[in-house]
C-alpha cells in the first residue's frame, strides 16, 4: 500500500465568475427565506449539530448515573425520561435527518451537476417541518417529559400522564419532513442529471441517497398513522392497542417495527455512501465493484421491508413465521458484506491518504462489521431469546447506528467542509479527534456486549453488583467520546473563523462536486456541466508536488461549458 500527501498548503481557489453562495446575500432573512440547496443543507447542519449535542449529553448523565448499582443523579422515574429523551433527540432528530438532510442537501445537486433541487420550496418546507418537530420535542420536554423509551410500546405508552400526545405530534411533524426531504431527492436524481451522465455515471453517494429516499417516502406514512392511532387510542381509548378495551398490544410493535427497521436503512444507507465516496477519493483509487455496490443498495431499501418480525421473537408470534423472518434477516447480510468487501478492495493497493476523513472511514468499517457481525447473534432465534432486551442489543445498536452513522456523518463532514465553507480546519486536532472517538466508543459499547450475554437487561436505572465493573469502563469510555466530540467542534468552529483558506479540490476528487468553485457559486457551475469520460477516473488529475489537484485540459471526467 502506498501513501499520499493531502493538500496542506494554501493556493488560491479556481478563478469565479460569481460571488459564492456565502456571499451573495447577507443577513437573516436572505437565509431564513433561502431556496438554494447549500444554504438548506447548512441550516440543517447546525439544527442536527445541536439535536445530537443535547442527545449526547443525556447521554453522558445517563452513564455518570449508572456508576454505581443503586444510580448516582436520578430517580427511577426521572431516568426512563432522560433514557427516552436520549433516543428521541438521537434517532429522529438527529441520525435519520443528518446525512440526508445536511450533507445531501449540499452535496447531491453538485454531484448530478444541477443549479439546484428539483423543488427548493418544498426543500425549505421540509426545514420548517423539521424545526416545528424539534420546538414540539422540547415543548413535550417543558410540559412532562415522556417516560415510556423512544419505541413508545403500549400499552404503557396510553396509561401514561406524561406528554406522549405532544412528542407523537412532534414525530408525525418530523415523519412529513422525511417524506418531502426523499420525495425532492427523488425527482431530482430521475429529472436533474447533467447531460451525459447515466444512471450509472451517478456517484455511489447519490445511489445510497436514491434507495434512502424511496424508503423515506414509502415506510414513514406507517409511522405516521401508527402516531395518529396511538393519540386516538389515548383520547378515546377506542381499544386498538389497549387490551383493557379489546385491543393488542402487539399490534402495535407490527406496526412500528414496519416502518422503524426500513429506518435503520434510513439511518445506514446514506451512511454507506458517504463511505464510498470518502474511500475512493482518499485511496485515488476507484471504486471496486461499482455497479455491485449501487445494486446492494437497491437490495438492502428492497430487503429491509420483509424482516420487521426479528424485533419481535419473545412476543409469541408463529414459529413458522419467526423462522422466515430469521431467514431474511440473515439474508441482508449478503449486500451489506459486498459493499465492505469492496471497500476494503478499494483500500487494498491504493495510494492511501491517512486524512481525517479517512481515519473516521476505516473506523467505521471497524465499526460497522463488529455492529453487523454481532447482528448475525441477534437474527438466530436460539440466541435473541436469551440476549433480546439485554445490553447486548443497546451495544449492536449502537455500533451500527452510533458507532456507523455517526462515524460517516464526521467523515463526511470533514470531507467536504473546505467545499461547503472554503475554509480548512486543523488537520492534525482532527486526526487525534478521529482517534479518541475510535477508542472511546469501544471502551464504551465492548463491555456492554459482554455484560449483555450475562444477562443485564436494557433500560434498568439500578443493577446488581456483579455488573458494576462492565458499567463503569463504559462510562470512562463514554467520558473520552465526550472529550472527542468537543475537540471537533472546537477547532470546526475555529476554522470559520481562523482557518486557512481551502484550495479548488482540496481533497483531488473526481466527481462534479470536486468541478465547482470553492465554496460553490448560487446556482453551482458556471457553464453548464456535461459528463464525458469515465466516473471515478483519477488518471485524468494532475497532483503538483505541494498536493494541489487539478484536471487535465479537456479531460477531466465533466466538461462544464462544453455543447458537445
Amino acid at each position: 500500500m502506498t501513501t499520499h500527501t493531502p493538500a496542506i498548503e494554501t493556493a488560491p481557489s479556481a478563478t469565479r465568475k460569481e460571488p459564492s453562495y456565502l456571499d451573495v446575500t447577507k443577513g437573516f432573512w436572505s437565509w431564513a427565506g433561502t431556496l438554494d440547496h447549500k444554504r438548506i443543507g447548512i441550516m440543517y447542519l447546525v439544527g442536527v449539530t445541536a439535536a445530537f449535542l443535547c442527545g449526547g449529553l443525556l447521554a453522558l448523565l445517563i452513564r455518570l448515573h449508572l456508576w454505581t448499582p443503586e444510580g448516582m443523579l436520578f430517580e427511577n422515574g426521572v431516568y426512563n425520561q432522560v433514557f427516552t429523551l436520549h433516543g428521541v433527540f438521537m434517532v429522529f432528530l438527529f441520525i435519520i435527518p443528518a446525512i440526508p438532510a445536511s450533507i445531501g442537501n449540499f452535496v447531491l445537486p453538485l454531484m448530478l451537476g444541477a443549479p439546484d433541487v428539483a423543488l427548493p420550496r418544498l426543500n425549505l418546507a421540509s426545514f420548517y417541518l423539521w424545526l416545528v418537530g424539534s420546538i414540539l420535542t422540547v415543548y413535550s420536554i417543558i410540559t412532562g417529559a415522556v417516560d415510556t423509551g423512544w419505541t413508545f410500546y403500549t400499552p404503557y405508552s396510553i396509561e401514561t400522564q406524561t406528554s406522549v400526545l405532544s412528542m407523537g405530534l412532534a414525530i408525525f411533524v418530523l415523519g412529513f419532513s422525511s417524506i418531502f426531504t426523499g420525495l425532492n431527492f427523488i425527482v431530482t436524481i430521475h429529472k436533474m442529471r447533467a447531460r451525459g451522465q447515466g444512471w450509472f455515471k451517478m456517484p455511489l453517494f447519490c445511489w445510497a441517497i436514491y434507495a434512502t429516499s424511496v424508503l423515506q417516502v414509502l415506510a414513514t406514512p406507517v409511522l405516521g398513522v401508527t402516531v395518529l392511532l396511538l393519540a386516538f387510542e389515548h383520547i378515546y381509548n377506542i381499544g386498538i392497542f389497549d387490551p383493557a378495551y379489546g385491543g393488542d398490544p402487539i399490534l402495535f410493535q407490527h406496526f412500528f417495527w414496519f416502518y422503524s427497521h426500513p429506518a435503520v436503512y434510513i439511518m445506514i444507507l446514506p451512511a454507506m455512501g458517504v463511505i464510498s465516496e470518502v474511500v475512493s477519493v482518499h485511496s485515488r483509487k476507484p471504486l471496486f465493484g461499482y455497479k455491485l455496490i449501487a445494486f446492494s443498495s437497491i437490495s438492502i431499501a428492497v430487503i429491509s421491508f420483509l424482516v420487521w418480525g426479528h424485533h419481535m421473537y419473545t412476543s409469541g408470534q408463529s414459529e413458522f413465521v419467526m423462522m422466515a423472518f430469521s431467514f431474511l434477516t440473515m439474508l441482508v447480510a449478503i449486500p451489506t458484506a459486498i459493499k465492505v468487501f469492496s471497500w476494503v478492495a478499494t483500500i487494498w493497493g491504493g495510494s492511501v491518504a491517512l486524512s481525517a476523513p479517512m481515519l473516521y472511514a476505516i473506523s467505521f468499517i471497524i465499526i460497522f462489521t463488529i455492529g453487523g457481525l454481532t447482528g448475525v447473534f441477534l437474527g438466530a432465534l436460539s440466541v435473541d431469546i436469551h440476549l433480546h432486551d439485554t445490553y447486548f442489543v443497546v451495544a449492536h445498536f449502537h455500533a451500527v447506528m452510533m458507532g456507523s452513522t455517526a462515524l460517516a456523518f464526521f467523515a463526511g463532514i470533514h470531507h467536504w467542509w473546505p467545499k461547503m465553507f472554503g475554509v480548512m480546519y486543523d488537520e492534525r486536532l482532527a486526526k487525534i479527534s478521529a482517534v479518541l472517538i475510535l477508542i472511546g466508543f469501544n471502551v464504551t459499547f465492548l463491555p456492554q456486549f459482554k455484560m449483555g450475554s450475562l444477562g443485564m437487561p436494557r433500560r434498568y436505572a439500578t443493577y446488581v453488583e456483579q455488573f458494576q465493573i462492565y458499567h463503569q469502563v463504559s462510562t470512562v469510555g463514554a467520558m473520552i467520546l465526550g472529550v472527542g466530540f468537543a475537540l471537533m467542534l472546537g477547532y470546526l468552529l475555529h476554522s470559520l473563523v481562523a482557518g486557512r483558506r481551502a484550495r479548488a479540490n482540496e481533497w483531488g476528487g473526481v466527481t462534479l462536486d470536486w468541478h465547482t468553485p470553492t465554496p460553490p457559486n448560487l446556482y453551482n457551475f458556471d457553464d453548464e456541466p456535461v459528463m464525458a469520460g469515465k466516473l471515478y477516473d483519477y488518471t485524468e488529475l494532475d497532483i503538483s508536488p505541494t498536493g494541489e489537484a487539478t484536471f487535465k485540459a479537456h479531460k477531466s471526467t465533466a466538461t462544464v461549458g462544453s455543447k458537445a
